[in-house]
């Protein structure tokens, strides 16, 4: 009864962690959404970003203590000056018309750095998980399901807030992204 109870805790604690993390995508998803995104594309996009919440977190258990804790702010901080690039990229793209394009998250590359970008904190989770004895496969798969999973609701939430918006939603798209790029950073 007790081992039950035990695995059953550290399956919500897995459960809730994959979550967490996912949070991160559906909430930057929302904004590459409203930018306006085909439904392949959000495929692509949610596929890479679950790809990445398996990769990295597996890459941070395997690194170790010692290079998380001399990469976690430095992450932290790359991954916000990312996110708020990408995010002015996208609100100076709205001003300036078809003339200024914006990083294309139709493209491979652009599909890599959002992936990236909200999946970079696995790699620090990913380190903390080493010393913590869970069933790796399960761990990581959960985070991928999860990750995957809700950048797709939010790719979803979005284009269709981008609809309702219309010239606006690149704008408001990139705010998004450039506010959470601070939150990441500060």
């Amino acid at each position: 009864m007790t081992q039950a109870i035990s695995e059953l805790g550290e399956l919500v604690t897995i459960v809730l962690m994959a979550i967490a993390l996912g949070m991160d995508a559906f909430s930057l998803g929302v904004g590459i959404g409203m930018k306006g995104v085909r439904r392949i594309d959000a495929l692509r996009i949610g596929t890479m970003v679950a790809l990445f919440h398996v990769l990295m977190p597996l890459v941070g258990i395997f690194a170790g203590q010692y290079v998380g804790a001399l990469l976690g702010d430095l992450a932290r901080y790359a991954s916000g000056g990312l996110l708020l690039l990408l995010g002015l990229h996208m609100i100076l793209s709205s001003w300036k018309g078809g003339g200024f394009h914006s990083i294309n998250h139709r493209s491979l590359w652009g599909s890599l750095l959002f992936s990236l970008s909200v999946s970079i904190d696995s790699f620090s989770v990913g380190v903390s998980l080493g010393m913590f004895h869970s069933n790796l496969i399960l761990t990581v798969l959960s985070f991928g399901f999860f990750g995957g999973l809700m950048s797709l609701m939010g790719l979803g939430l979005g284009r269709q807030m981008g609809k309702q918006f219309g010239d606006y939603g690149e704008a408001a798209g990139g705010a998004i992204l450039f506010a959470f790029g601070l939150l990441f950073i500060f």
